[in-house]
């Protein structure tokens, strides 16, 4: 007995020494006779005064320096709590981040970083990072990945990706669908319970899914010239809208842009998921125009479209000036007005007008401005534009733009917040970015999708993020059912409503 008590006591002596120790070496963690320097920190990603939603993965990043070994970056709450953390990058627990900032709706996250440079220790100016009164409920984002410059190949794909974690699921990759070119992936206003998308090449077909069930359609007819993509879901889910269209690419030679995308057709149809039926609108499938990316209004009585005057691409590339217009819509009737609006006027302007998404509120429209080309993605001088529907008046949103392409963007559920694509970082490969928006329009500094560790994921990312846009919930997707559906080659024909 005696001999039980006394290694219990050499125990909890060796217990309480590894302890001290312990303590030790984690307060040797926090610099000492720091230099304090009259800037702020250059990180990657640049996070410095953005605006976040509660719950949002962690800011990660990293200080920008090849002298740089070590960081230490101390969080302070301004409604309280604080993290801190120590190693090669900023790397914050993500239960410990989201209770810090659930604490902080509506104040201020303050930032004290220091680097560790030749052996020394550098303390930068604080910076701070703003925590949104307006809630992100989403649970993520869905998007295309590719390689710049492509139709097929690189292995495209389509993902998603939870916005409060670090997780990326695929949903559908072209070693699933070898040769395929898989494309807009759009779900109905954020409710991935129905989700249409595109196959292009031999075997493909339009899919429309509801409730996790694949229905695959040749929506090719002879009164259609393509099958359906630039896809857009009426507010009802009874209704579909597609472009129809074909891609072309062009590359140039020299320095300056690497590459022009254009259409030389396009029209709107509309698919009635309900009877299998093409709604056909002689306004929206003219001989000289060409109309393209379709998007219902929140309350679902108007369709926005974007239409430009046939050229001879790509001789003519630098002529393509796309208007926005707005077409009636009757739901209960399926039928489109004869009468249409044109919102703004490309050619009138000397601009072209593509990509209108009205926000699910029915306040703004967001549109892409560029100042030629029906194929935003690929001209340096895109910028995002903002529509007050109350009153008609437009703004570039100069808040969210760069000196290089800003282009696909939609909307959160409940419109406060929005995600587009940008390739300010290196002009070649787009990235995400989301910012939100308040009942003014104001809108924040955006801020780069989180990543675990961002410097080296975006280093080693080799591929673009395309049509991205969210989804309330995880999307249900049988990537081996919609394998088996390509190489079956069996589609639900449509027929035309007359």
């Amino acid at each position: 007995m005696r001999i039980i008590r006394e290694f219990g006591c050499w125990g909890l002596a060796i217990g309480c020494w590894l302890l001290a120790v312990g303590c030790l070496l984690g307060c040797r963690q926090t610099p000492t006779e720091v230099t304090k320097v009259d800037r702020q920190p250059a990180i990657y990603p640049d996070y410095i005064d953005v605006t976040i939603p509660v719950d949002i993965a962690p800011l990660n990043f990293s200080v920008v320096g090849e002298d740089i070994d070590k960081v230490d970056v101390q969080i302070t709450g301004s409604k309280g709590g604080a993290l801190h953390t120590h190693g090669d990058y900023a790397d914050f627990d993500i239960t410990d981040w989201q209770a810090l900032t659930e604490q902080n709706r509506g104040g201020d996250l303050r930032v004290t970083v220091c680097a560790r440079k030749d052996g020394k220790w550098l303390q930068y100016q604080d910076f701070n990072i703003h925590v949104s009164t307006y809630p992100l409920t989403d649970w993520g984002v869905t998007y295309r990945r590719i390689a710049p410059g492509y139709e097929v190949g690189g292995d495209i794909g389509m993902y998603q990706r939870d916005i409060h974690t670090f997780d990326e699921y695929a949903m559908l990759r072209e070693s699933a669908v070898p040769g395929r070119c898989m494309n807009c992936h759009t779900a109905n206003r954020t409710d991935p319970s129905q989700l249409t998308l595109q196959i292009r090449g031999e075997g493909g077909g339009t899919l429309i899914q509801i409730d996790g069930k694949q229905y695959w359609f040749e929506t090719k007819t002879d009164s259609t010239k393509a099958a359906g993509s630039y896809a857009y879901w009426h507010p009802s889910g009874n209704y579909c809208a597609y472009a129809t269209n074909a891609v072309h690419q062009s590359f140039f030679v020299g320095k300056g842009q690497r590459i022009e995308g254009y259409h030389n057709f396009s029209n709107v149809v509309l698919l009635d998921v309900r009877s299998h039926e093409l709604i056909l609108a002689p306004e929206l499938m003219t001989e000289t125009d060409l109309e393209i990316f379709p998007a219902f209004s929140a309350d679902g009585k108007h369709l926005y479209y974007s239409t430009s005057k046939s050229c001879q691409v790509p001789a003519e590339y630098m002529k393509v000036k796309c208007s926005i217009c707005r077409i009636g819509f009757d739901a209960e009737n399926g039928r489109f007005e004869q009468e249409v609006d044109t919102l703004l006027n490309g050619l009138h302007d000397n601009r072209s007008y593509t990509l209108a998404r009205p926000s699910y509120d029915g306040r703004w429209l967001m549109y892409c401005v560029t100042s030629r080309s029906n194929f935003p993605v690929f001209q340096p001088d895109a910028d995002l534009w903002l529509m007050d529907l109350k009153t008609g008046q437009t703004r570039p949103v100069r808040e969210a733009n760069s000196n290089d392409v800003e282009s696909y963007h939609n909307w959160s559920s409940d419109s406060h917040w929005f995600v587009f694509s940008s390739k300010r970082e290196d002009g070649m490969y787009a990235q995400l970015y989301f910012a939100s928006i308040d009942e003014q329009g104001r809108v924040t500094k955006p801020f780069l999708l989180p990543q675990r560790n961002p410097k080296k994921f975006y280093r080693e990312m080799f591929d673009s993020y395309n049509v991205p846009d969210f989804t309330k919930r995880k999307v249900d997707f049988d990537a081996r059912e919609a394998s088996r559906q390509v190489f079956r080659h069996e589609r639900i024909p449509v027929r035309i409503r007359q």
